[in-house]
């Protein structure tokens, strides 16, 4: 007698709308070989390894794949979900294939210029899609699936778990390039999630999306976490209405104060995010014509509140402007070098 278990009624719905995306290059496109054969010896010509590369390495119009990730569909007519680390590549193909072997030409269509997230189109109609649920009210406990292709072979690989975390903040690896990305507000899930497994959906017991599974620890057993999905339908959003996604911008490099800090600048206050250029020449602390700029925030001030919430590590200036749209108006309070406490009205524009 078969099992009739909630989580098979989950991964039934959810299986045929993720999908594998793999990244392809053409030979000819290659045009940096140090960063695919770092090793060869002086005088060898890299189109001779070419020959030696195993047929399966490449696709059916002789691109040689170079890496894989997962996805899934969200919508009928072919939008696809996924980390923006898989598809970091602007000078790669992307070719989506389904649960049933089909293949489709991916565009990319953004990538978030915040959040782990991109959003890929595909042609099709009436295709198979996961209905996005709702991550603002998740629990501590509550049953999560994740699907997706581990280690870029096992395609709809399945694990089961809770969610274990909520707001984390972590540094992830973006990509193959090695560079690193600070991600914020993340969900932790002891479901296991492996390299490959990126981008595809961490979904609740009624079949619904509520995260992109995205970072795993290396050396930690039971620790994945995943981009809670309402960083994504914003996203989606915009795509559908502006053709783009659009973050708001204030236009301030910043460090944020702790008590650490305060002692170490003698500094007023153990909190809010210190107006400060980077050590590149020619950086500002206030970028030139931004709204902080148009709003007369100065380098050296210290913003200590947005809309009467203070600026902490826990709760970063960054995060507090995400939660607004372009075009907003924001209260902030600011402390001036001399003690002096001011107040401005900052009217937040589009980050270009």
């Amino acid at each position: 007698m078969a099992e009739k278990s909630p989580i098979i009624k989950v991964v039934k719905k959810c299986a045929p709308a993720v999908v594998s995306i793999v990244i392809a290059k053409n030979l000819p496109k290659l045009e940096n070989f140090p960063d695919f054969f770092p090793f060869l010896p002086f005088g060898f010509d890299p189109k001779e390894l070419y020959k030696q590369i195993p047929p399966e390495m490449f696709d059916e119009h002789g691109r040689i794949k170079i890496g894989g990730g997962s996805g899934f569909i969200v919508s009928k007519d072919g939008f696809v979900l996924t980390n923006k680390h898989v598809v970091i590549d602007p000078k790669a193909d992307y070719t989506v294939v389904t649960n049933e072997g089909k293949k489709f030409h991916a565009k990319v269509v953004a990538r978030d210029p915040i959040n782990d997230v991109a959003i890929l189109k595909i042609e099709g109609n009436n295709l198979p899609y996961i209905e996005l649920g709702e991550s603002s009210n998740l629990e501590l406990g509550q049953t999560v699936v994740a699907i997706g292709n581990a280690l870029g072979q096992f395609q709809n690989t399945v694990s089961t778990g809770i969610v274990s975390g909520l707001s984390r903040h972590i540094t992830a690896q973006a990509g193959i390039d090695g560079q690193q990305q600070e991600l914020r507000g993340v969900i932790q899930t002891d479901a296991a999630i492996n390299p490959g497994n990126s981008g595809g959906p961490l979904v609740d017991i009624d079949g619904k999306a509520i995260g992109i599974n995205s970072a795993v620890v290396f050396g930690a057993q039971n620790i994945g976490f995943a981009i809670p999905i309402n960083s994504a339908k914003k996203a989606l959003v915009d795509i559908k209405k502006y053709g783009r996604i659009r973050a708001p911008f204030l236009g301030l490099r910043y460090i944020l104060i702790d008590p650490v800090l305060k002692m170490r600048h003698n500094l007023p206050v153990d909190y809010g995010a210190f107006v400060v250029p980077e050590a590149t020449p020619g950086d500002y602390g206030v970028l030139p014509n931004s709204p902080a700029d148009k709003a007369g925030i100065l380098e050296h001030d210290i913003v200590l509140e947005i809309d009467k919430q203070k600026i902490t590590k826990d709760l970063p200036l960054s995060d507090l402007i995400q939660k607004h749209e372009v075009g907003d108006k924001i209260h902030l309070k600011i402390l001036r070098r001399g003690g002096e406490e001011i107040s401005a009205t900052v009217v937040l524009e589009e980050m270009k």
